[in-house]
C-alpha cells in the first residue's frame, strides 16, 4: 500500500462525528443511549421469536435475521467510534479499516436481499394464502436467508479487498466516523475511476434489483388488499405491510444517497450525517416499528413480561 520511500504512518485517522464541546458530548451520549436501545431491542426480538412457538414462521424467522444483522451492524461501527472519542484517539489500522468495510457491506448488502425476501413472504401470505406453506416452505426460507448472507459477504469481500489495494501515499485522514469505501477512495493516490464504476454496478445489483422486487411485490399486494371485502382483513394487511415499507424506505433512502450519487456531488460532512442515519438510527427503529405495529409480537412480549413478573 505504500511506496518504499513513504514515511507516512501505516494507520489511518478517523476524523470522527463529534468534537469535544458540550453540545457534541450531549450528542455522543444520545448516540450511546440509542446504541444500547438498539442492542436490547434487537436482542429482545431474537429471543421472542425463537422462544415463542407461535412466532416460528418464515415471516418472523426472516425478521430475526434482520435483527441479527442490525445488532452486528451497530457493533461493527459504534464501539470503535466510542473508544476513539473517549480515549481522544483517532487511529485505525488497515486491518481494522478493511474489517469495517467488509462487515458493513456484508451486513448492509445482506439486509437489502433480506428485505426483498421479506416482501416476497408478505406477497405470498396476502396474495396466495392457500399456498403459503408450499411457496414459503422452511427450506426456501433457509435458502433465502443463506443467500442474503452469502451475497452480502461476496460484495463486502470484493470491495474491501479492492479498496485497500490502492496506494495511500498522501493524507490518511478519513473524514468519517468509520471506514466506508467511498470516503477511503478519496485518499487514494491512484486512478480509481474503473473501480468506482465497478462499485457503482455492484450498488445497482445490490440495491436496485432487491428494491425492484420489493416494489413489484407491494404493487401486487396493494391490488390484492384493495380487492378485499373484509375491512378487518384489509386493516391487518395494511398494518403488516406498512411496517415493512417503513423499514425499506428508511434503509434504502439513506444508503442509496451515499452509494449511488455521482462522484462530483459527494461531500464528506453530509455523508457522515446520512451514514449515521442508517448505521445508528435505522437499527434501533426496526424492532420498534415491528413490535409497535404487530399484535403477535406485542402478545409474545406481554406473556414474556408476565412470566418474568410471576
Amino acid at each position: 500500500m505504500e511506496t518504499p520511500n513513504d514515511t507516512t504512518p501505516a494507520y489511518f485517522t478517523l476524523l470522527g462525528l463529534f468534537g469535544h464541546t458540550q453540545a457534541h458530548l450531549f450528542l455522543f451520549s444520545a448516540v450511546m443511549v440509542i446504541f444500547t436501545a438498539s442492542l436490547m431491542g434487537n436482542a429482545l426480538m431474537i429471543l421472542l421469536i425463537h422462544g415463542d412457538p407461535r412466532l416460528r414462521t418464515p415471516m418472523y424467522l426472516l425478521l430475526s435475521q434482520l435483527s441479527l444483522m442490525d445488532t452486528m451492524l451497530v457493533c461493527t461501527i459504534i464501539p470503535k467510534m466510542a473508544v476513539n472519542y473517549l480515549m481522544r484517539t483517532r487511529t485505525i489500522s488497515p486491518a481494522g479499516c478493511g474489517s469495517q468495510i467488509f462487515l458493513f457491506l456484508t451486513l448492509a448488502g445482506g439486509e437489502c436481499f433480506l428485505l426483498a425476501a421479506m416482501s416476497y413472504d408478505r406477497y405470498v401470505a396476502i396474495c396466495q394464502p392457500l399456498r403459503y406453506h408450499v411457496l414459503m416452505s422452511p427450506k426456501l426460507c433457509l435458502h433465502l436467508t443463506l443467500g442474503s448472507w452469502l451475497l452480502g459477504a461476496a460484495d463486502g469481500l470484493v470491495q474491501a479487498g479492492a479498496t485497500l489495494s490502492f496506494p495511500f501515499c498522501g493524507s490518511r485522514e478519513i473524514d468519517h466516523f468509520f471506514c466506508e469505501a467511498p470516503s477511503l477512495l478519496r485518499l487514494a493516490c491512484a486512478d480509481t475511476e474503473v473501480f468506482e464504476s465497478f462499485m457503482y454496478v455492484c450498488c445497482v445489483l445490490m440495491l436496485l434489483i432487491p428494491l425492484s422486487l420489493i416494489l413489484a411485490s407491494y404493487a401486487l399486494i396493494l391490488v390484492a388488499v384493495l380487492r378485499m371485502r373484509s375491512t378487518t382483513a384489509r386493516k391487518k394487511a395494511f398494518a403488516t405491510c406498512s411496517s415493512h415499507l417503513a423499514v425499506v424506505g428508511l434503509f434504502y433512502g439513506a444508503i442509496m444517497f451515499i452509494y449511488m450519487r455521482p462522484k462530483a456531488h459527494r461531500a464528506g460532512e453530509g455523508d457522515k450525517v446520512v451514514s449515521a442515519f442508517y448505521t445508528i438510527f435505522t437499527p434501533v427503529m426496526n424492532p420498534l416499528i415491528y413490535s409497535v405495529r404487530n399484535e403477535e409480537v406485542k402478545g409474545a412480549l406481554r406473556e414474556w413480561l408476565q412470566k418474568g413478573v410471576g
